[in-house]
This record gives C-alpha cells, sequence and structure tokens, in this order.
C-alpha cells in the first residue's frame, strides 16, 4: 500500500529535478492562484446576487440608466483582464524560449547526446560512442543538449521530473537543452500517440553524480564517437570525392562550415545547421548554395537517420586542423 501511495506522488507531483523546473513551477502555481481567486470571485457574487434577488425578495430591480452602456466600466474591468493574461503571455513565452531557445554562454560545458524516436523505443548515442535503448544516463550539474529526430512517425519527449516536453518529427531534427540538478532514476515518455505500442514507449533518465557516472562510461563499451563514425561514412559514401582536399569538383567547402550563413542560388541566406545539412544530404536541390552547380545527387532513402546524425558530428567537427589533416587522409583513401 506505501509502494501505491509513492507511485501517486510521484505521478501528480514529480520531483523538481532539472534547472528549469523551479521557473515552470512558478508559473504554473501562479495561474492557479490567480486562476482560482477569480473563480471565488466570480462564485461569491454569483452566490450574493442570487440570495439577495431571490424570488419574493424585496430589493430595488430598477435598472439602472447608470449601468447601462457605460463605456468606463466596461474598460474599467475589460483592460485589467487582459493586462493579466498578457502578463502571463509574456511571462510564459520567455519561458519558452529560454528553454527550447537557450543563449550561448562561452565556455559553458555541454554534452550532445543524439536522441531518435522509433516505433517504440528511444534510442541515444553519447558523445563517446556509447548507445542506450530506453535509458539514458547523464551527470548531475551538467548542462545537455538533446538532438532529436524520428525514424518513423511523429513522437515526442517527455520527462515529467525535468517539466520538458519537446515533439520529435520525421526528417526534422529539434533540440532541447537541460541541466540536471538532482540524482536519481525519473521517467521518461512518449506524449504522442504514435501507434498500436504508443503505451509501452517508456524509459528512464538516470542522472548520477558526476564521479559515477565517469565510472558508468568506463564500464561502458564505447566505440567509436559519433564524429570519427561520420568521417568514415564521409569516405564511405562518396562525399570526399567532392567534398575533399583534392577533389577537382566544384563543391562547397564544409571545413567550417557548420553555423555560417551560406548565400543561395535563389538570393536568400540560410544558417548552416544540423537542419539545412541534413536537407542537403537528403534533398540537395531545394537550397543550392550560390556559385555551385545543382550537381549533388539525393541520398533520400540510402542513408538512415542514425547515419545521418553521425555526419552531421563530423561536419560539425571540421575545423582548420582538419583541413590540415586532409593529405594524409586522402592518401589513407586512395587505393
Amino acid at each position: 500500500m506505501a509502494a501505491d501511495q509513492d507511485r501517486w506522488q510521484l505521478l501528480l507531483f514529480p520531483d523538481a529535478a532539472s534547472s528549469v523546473a523551479g521557473s515552470v513551477d512558478t508559473l504554473f502555481w501562479t495561474m492557479v492562484v490567480v486562476c482560482g481567486l477569480i473563480v471565488v470571485l466570480v462564485f461569491t457574487l454569483l452566490l450574493v446576487f442570487s440570495v439577495r434577488y431571490r424570488a419574493g425578495a424585496r430589493v430595488d430591480r430598477t435598472p439602472s440608466p447608470k449601468l447601462f452602456n457605460n463605456r468606463w466600466l466596461e474598460i474599467g474591468w475589460t483592460l485589467p483582464v487582459l493586462a493579466g493574461f498578457l502578463v502571463f503571455f509574456g511571462w510564459g513565452a520567455a519561458l519558452y524560449v529560454d528553454i527550447f531557445d537557450p543563449p550561448a554562454r562561452d565556455g559553458e560545458d555541454v554534452r550532445q547526446v543524439n536522441v531518435i524516436g522509433k516505433q517504440w523505443m528511444w534510442k541515444f548515442q553519447h558523445p563517446e560512442g556509447i548507445r542506450e535503448i530506453n535509458d539514458l544516463h547523464l551527470p548531475v550539474g551538467q548542462t545537455v543538449e538533446l538532438r532529436l529526430t524520428s525514424q518513423d512517425v511523429i513522437h515526442s519527449f517527455f520527462v515529467p521530473a525535468f517539466r520538458i516536453k519537446q515533439d520529435v518529427l520525421p526528417q526534422r531534427y529539434t533540440r532541447l537543452r537541460f541541466t540536471p540538478v538532482k540524482t536519481g532514476r525519473f521517467d521518461l515518455f512518449c506524449a504522442e500517440y504514435c501507434g498500436l505500442s504508443h503505451s509501452g514507449m517508456v524509459g528512464k533518465v538516470v542522472v548520477m553524480a558526476p564521479e559515477r557516472f565517469q565510472a558508468w562510461l568506463e564500464r561502458r563499451d564505447r566505440g567509436e564517437s559519433p564524429a570519427r563514425e561520420g568521417e568514415r561514412l564521409f569516405r564511405q559514401y562518396g562525399c570526399s570525392g567532392c567534398h575533399g582536399a583534392a577533389s577537382r569538383v566544384n563543391a562547397p567547402d564544409l571545413v567550417g562550415l557548420y553555423g555560417k550563413p551560406v548565400p543561395l542560388e535563389s538570393g536568400d541566406t540560410v544558417t548552416a545547421d544540423a537542419q539545412y545539412l541534413r536537407d542537403s544530404v537528403m534533398f540537395p536541390s531545394r537550397q543550392v548554395a550560390a556559385g555551385y552547380p545543382d550537381i549533388m545527387p539525393s541520398f533520400k532513402d540510402q542513408i538512415s537517420e542514425e547515419d545521418l546524425l553521425k555526419l552531421l558530428a563530423y561536419l560539425q567537427s571540421l575545423d582548420e586542423s582538419s583541413r590540415a589533416d586532409a593529405p594524409r587522409q586522402q592518401e589513407t583513401d586512395a587505393p
């Protein structure tokens, strides 16, 4: 019986286990209190008027000309209500931006984890190359950024204790940044109906002390990091034949491209973020870089979402030091 009570307590009032949970709770409970006071006011007036003007009561029911078509009375109760709702709207919008589009902070140690939603499981890959299914281990106190995409239908990544929920879309990348502030095991759900076994698409986010997390990393079979696997895939799919340093094809230089503005043949300018790079691989004719011919073939239905994330990790890692290593890589690739 005690275990059941604890379970209900967890479901109704989960721990505030992330850096944004307290802000979300403050907004939520403020809205509950304000709306509750309005409900009490309305029902109190309803009760008072129902008793005072009940049938048979000796009260003056003569319509007052001062109350009919009184513009200032209407403005007096409408504007404060509108202002109150705008305060909540602005508060919620600012909190939304802070959670889903946080400002970049110099020197911030951000742990990036790739997440793929798939009927009916969550697949994770850590920057060390460690893979997990339905469990995500994280260190407490370190900022985490999830890069999420779906392999099939729309899913929704929801951790109640962190007060975060993000749609996970096919052919799109979404991101989610948070900092766990409590250790423990926290429920992970899919909050978007995604098919027959939707209710079984559950998991756990396991937040550990930094030293325990490091020990956990050392016990796991790491394999290659996503960036290293992406480098291998870059050559395997023939990308280096056009975008490599020794290529004679007029193709865009990818070194240092990530995060930079890219002029397009259409006259527009886009940022070379993860979504742009993904679309350039899958749908290269959509946004052709200015000054380059539209000759790149599409890799749609040829490369999996997991491999795409690895390619993106490699492209994101390219900098000027990568250019210095290019001749050595070309020799390695030569038959």
